[in-house]
């Protein structure tokens, strides 16, 4: 192959890669029967990361492949960029939470180099607790009942790189 062609078979596929690798990520999928159940559930309001049920935490605990549960309380002082002002600080803060009888939403923010949201569905009972669904969220959701539109709504993407 001579060299001009070889130089254009490699800008092709390097094109080919940045065009599939700036696309926007796509919704993350809620089964219908979730969806269903979710808009008709009562969740009550959940202020505090200690008022989530110690099945969540722990759910959290791993998701964030963490030794400890790493997120701060809302409102409280988090790693919200890459610059480390403060060593020992959560790299997440819980912003809203719900919890009814058998689900828990729960919507936090990530700092570091790139800031993000995001929001975990988890079904729960005493005896065991699962990550439904999930997936990088807008931000500034004010209130629980706003985390739960932008998830009926699709405006949840598939999770990126870490939680």
């Amino acid at each position: 192959m001579r060299p001009t062609r070889r130089f254009c078979a490699i800008g092709v596929i390097l094109l080919s890669a940045v065009v599939t690798c700036s696309q926007a990520p796509a919704a993350a999928a809620l089964p219908g029967a979730l969806r269903a159940h979710l808009k008709n559930e009562r969740l009550d309001l959940v202020t505090s990361v200690r008022g989530l049920p110690l099945g969540v935490r722990d759910a959290l605990q791993k998701l964030f492949v963490s030794q400890t549960l790493d997120i701060a309380e809302p409102g409280a002082e988090f790693q919200a960029t890459d610059v480390v002002v403060k060593p020992k600080l959560p790299t997440r803060r819980l912003l809203a939470a719900g919890c009814s009888t058998d689900h828990c939403l729960v919507y936090y923010e990530r700092g570091g180099l790139a800031h993000s949201w995001h929001v975990a569905l988890f079904h729960w009972t005493p005896a065991a607790t699962q990550l439904d669904f999930g997936g990088t969220a807008p931000g500034g959701l004010a209130r629980i009942e706003d985390v739960r539109q932008a998830v009926l709504s699709g405006a949840i993407k598939a999770p990126g790189r870490g939680w």
